[in-house]
C-alpha cells in the first residue's frame, strides 16, 4: 500500500491547504493532466521548484471549465501569480488523430477517460482565470504554450494563428524546460520587483504595445520577425520567419525575436544555455513521491503514468533536428545529461516501490543512446546554428562515444533487484553506424550494438527509418534507408547467434512533405523484401513549430525558397497510407489499380509477385504475434 498521508504531496485542494495551517498561497498551477506527482511531468516539477523556493503552491488538475468555474474560485487568489499548462503532450494531438478524428481516451486521466480537458485548454484556462482575476498575473508553460509562443500553423483549425500570448492576455510565457527561467523569476518576485518589470529573463516572452521600444540588454542581439498580418498574408513570409526561429531556438547564444500583431508586439528572449549535469540533477532529485496523488486511488490507473513508473530518463535534447519532430524546439539540440549517481539514485529509489518486479521498463531519453554526446570542443557548438548535428552527415566535431551509457547499463544491471533492464526509447542507429567515427568510438558503437540487442531489448526494439525514400528522407533530416538496412542485418545477424527471437519494430511516416504516391509503393517494396508487414505507422500530423508543418502550410521549404510537393487532402493522404498494409486483402486490389493508373507496373510487379519471404525470420515473428 502506498503511502496516503496527503501532505507528501504538493496540496490541490482547499481541505488539503487548511490542514498545513495555510492561509494564502503564493502560487496557484492549473494543469489539463491528471497531478502525478513525478519529474515525467512538467506540473509536479514546477510546483516542487516553488515549494523548494519556500513558497506555498498548490496544483489544480483538470479543473471543469463547464459548469460555474468552481474548480477556478476554490483556491481564491495566489499572492504571486497563477500558473498555466495544458499538460505533458499538446492537447490537440492529444484530442485528435492525423485524420482530424476525434480520440476516446486520454493517457493522462484516470482509466483514460476523454472528456477532462477542453481543446486549447492553455488558451481557456487562462481567459478564465482573466476573467475572474483581472489583476492577477498568468504565467504560461508546458509544450502547447511554449510551440505556440509566436505566429503558427495550427491543422487542426487549417489556418495560421497569433502567438499564445496574444490569445490569452497572459503576463509571460516560459518556454522550453522551464527550472532555469522560473528559479529566476521567482528570485525577482522575491526581491520585490514588481511582475510587470519582469521583461528580460531568458527563455521567456511577453506581450508589450507595439509602439515601446525593446527593453534594455545590451548582451542581446534583435531580431524583428513579419509580423503576423504580413504572415497571413504571404506564405514566403511566413516561411522565412521559421527559419530565424529555428536556428535562434538551435543557438548557444541566441537573438532575440519580435513580432507585431496587432497593436502589440510579442517578445521571446533568448533561451539559457544548456542546463549543467548539476543543475539537472537538482531538478530529478526534487522530493517526488513518484506518485499519483491519493485523490485518485479509487478512479481507476493513468496509463500515461503506468507506462513510465519504471522508467528512467537519462537526459533531456535532441540534435537530430528531425523536420517533422518538436523535440528540439521545446527542449533544444544539446544534450544535458544527468550525473550517473543521479541515474543510479533514481534506479534505487524504484526498485522499492511496492509493486516493482525486478524489470526497468526504459533507460533512456528522447534518443536513446544520447546520453553524455556532446562537442569534442564546445567552443565550435556555441558558434553553430545548424538545427542538426547528424544531419547531413555526422558532425565531425560531435563525440559519439557511447561507454558512458554502457558502464550505466553495467551498473543497473548488477543490481541484485534487476532482473532486466530494457532500452524502451528509441535508438538512433546511424550514430552507432558512422564510418567516420575514431576507432575509439566505433569499438563502443559495436560494444552499444551488442549489449543492446542482447541484454536490453524486451523482445520488440523500436527504430525510426520513418521512409525509404531518400529524397524524402533529406527533407526530414534522417540518414538513408541503407542505414536502416544495415543495422537491419547487425540485428538479425546478433539475433541469430545468440539465439534470440526479437523483433525490429520500424516506424514510418506517410504524407510527409515531399512525399509522393510512388514513394509510398517504393517503401511498400522495400519493405515487402525485407520481409516486413508495418504495425507501427503514422500520418503525418502538423504540429506547430516545425519544419515538416511551415513546408505542409506553405508549400516551401525555408531554407531553400523552392515548392514541395505535400499530399494535403484526404483522398491523397489515404491514398499513400495504404501503401503501408499491402499485405491487406482490402487493401491489395486498390493498390493494383493505383499502379496502374500510374503506369508503375515495376512497382506491381515486385509488390505481389515475388511475396515468399526470403527468411524464416519474418514467419517465427508472425507466430509468436499470435
Amino acid at each position: 500500500m502506498q503511502n496516503i498521508d496527503k501532505n507528501n504531496w504538493l496540496p490541490t485542494s482547499a481541505k488539503e491547504i487548511k490542514e498545513r495551517g495555510w492561509d494564502e498561497l503564493d502560487v496557484i498551477i492549473f494543469t489539463g493532466d491528471a497531478y502525478i506527482d513525478h519529474p515525467s511531468f512538467g506540473a509536479a516539477v514546477v510546483g516542487r521548484i516553488i515549494e523548494q523556493f519556500g513558497w506555498r503552491v498548490a496544483i489544480v488538475p483538470q479543473p471543469n471549465w463547464r459548469d460555474d468555474l468552481r474548480d477556478f474560485k476554490k483556491l481564491g487568489r495566489p499572492k504571486h501569480f497563477f500558473g498555466v499548462t495544458a499538460g505533458a503532450m499538446d492537447s490537440m494531438v492529444n484530442h485528435y488523430t492525423a485524420g482530424r478524428r476525434i480520440r476516446h481516451d486520454d493517457a493522462y486521466t484516470p482509466e483514460g477517460r476523454a472528456g477532462q480537458r477542453p481543446d486549447y485548454p492553455t488558451v481557456i484556462y487562462t481567459k478564465i482565470l482573466k476573467e475572474l482575476y483581472p489583476d492577477i498575473p498568468v504565467v504560461l508553460g508546458g509544450i502547447e504554450a511554449s510551440l505556440r509562443r509566436l505566429t503558427h500553423y495550427d491543422y487542426w483549425q487549417d489556418k495560421l494563428k497569433p502567438g499564445i500570448l496574444a490569445q490569452t492576455g497572459a503576463d509571460l510565457l516560459v518556454y522550453g524546460m522551464g527550472e532555469k527561467p522560473l528559479t529566476e523569476l521567482l528570485s525577482l518576485l522575491d526581491r520585490g520587483v514588481p511582475f510587470s518589470s519582469l521583461k528580460t529573463i531568458p527563455q521567456t516572452a511577453f506581450l508589450q504595445p507595439k509602439e515601446e521600444k525593446l527593453p534594455r540588454n545590451k548582451k542581446w542581439e534583435d531580431i524583428t520577425l513579419f509580423s503576423h498580418e504580413v504572415c497571413l498574408k504571404d506564405k514566403m513570409k511566413f516561411s522565412m520567419n521559421f527559419r530565424h526561429i529555428e536556428e535562434e531556438s538551435n543557438k548557444w547564444t541566441a537573438a532575440r525575436l519580435a513580432q507585431d500583431v496587432g497593436d502589440s508586439r510579442i517578445v521571446v528572449n533568448p533561451p539559457y544555455p544548456p542546463m549543467k549535469e548539476g543543475e539537472l540533477d537538482a531538478s530529478f532529485d526534487l522530493p517526488f513521491t513518484r506518485l499519483p496523488h491519493p485523490r485518485y486511488n479509487k478512479k481507476g490507473k493513468i496509463p500515461a503514468y503506468e507506462m513510465i513508473k519504471f522508467s528512467v530518463n537519462m537526459h533531456r535534447g535532441c540534435f537530430g533536428g528531425c523536420s517533422f519532430c518538436t523535440i528540439s524546439a521545446h527542449q533544444g539540440k544539446f544534450i544535458a545529461s544527468r550525473s550517473e549517481e543521479s541515474i543510479l539514485k533514481e534506479v534505487r529509489e524504484i526498485v522499492q516501490m511496492p509493486d516493482f518486479k525486478g524489470y526497468l521498463s526504459d533507460l533512456g531519453g528522447p534518443s536513446a543512446n544520447m546520453y553524455k554526446l556532446e562537442g569534442k570542443n564546445l567552443d565550435i557548438c556555441k558558434k553553430c546554428k545548424r538545427p542538426s548535428c547528424i544531419f547531413p552527415e555526422i558532425c565531425p566535431n560531435l563525440n559519439t562515444n557511447h561507454t558512458p551509457m554502457l558502464n550505466i547499463f553495467k551498473k543497473v544491471d548488477s543490481m541484485k533487484e534487476i532482473k532486466k533492464s530494457f532500452i524502451g526509447s528509441g535508438i538512433r542507429y546511424d550514430l552507432l553506424l558512422n564510418p567516420n567515427a575514431s576507432e575509439k568510438e566505433k569499438e563502443s558503437h559495436r560494444r552499444y550494438i551488442h549489449e543492446l540487442i542482447e541484454k536490453h531489448v524486451s523482445g520488440r526494439l523500436k527504430v525510426a527509418p520513418e521512409h525509404s525514400s531518400d529524397e524524402v528522407l533529406s527533407l526530414m533530416r534522417k540518414p538513408s534507408f541503407s542505414y536502416f538496412k544495415k543495422f537491419t542485418k547487425k540485428f538479425e545477424k546478433i539475433n541469430k547467434e545468440k539465439h534470440l527471437n526479437q523483433q525490429l519494430i520500424p516506424y514510418f511516416i506517410s504524407s510527409h512533405p515531399g512525399s509522393n504516391e510512388e514513394d509510398m509503393a517504393h517503401l511498400a517494396v522495400e519493405t515487402h523484401n525485407m520481409n516486413f508487414r508495418l504495425e507501427q505507422v503514422q500520418d503525418f500530423t502538423p504540429t506547430p513549430m516545425t519544419l515538416a508543418t511551415v513546408i505542409y502550410y506553405s508549400g516551401i521549404h525555408p531554407y531553400t525558397g523552392k515548392p514541395v510537393y505535400t499530399a494535403r487532402s484526404k483522398e491523397q493522404k489515404l491514398q499513400q497510407r495504404m501503401y503501408f498494409f499491402w499485405y491487406k486483402p482490402e487493401y491489395k486490389r486498390k493498390i493494383e489499380e493505383r499502379l496502374k493508373k500510374l503506369k508503375r507496373y515495376d512497382l506491381l510487379s515486385n509488390l505481389f509477385i515475388n511475396q515468399k519471404p526470403k527468411s524464416t525470420q519474418f514467419k517465427k515473428n508472425r507466430k509468436n504475434k499470435h
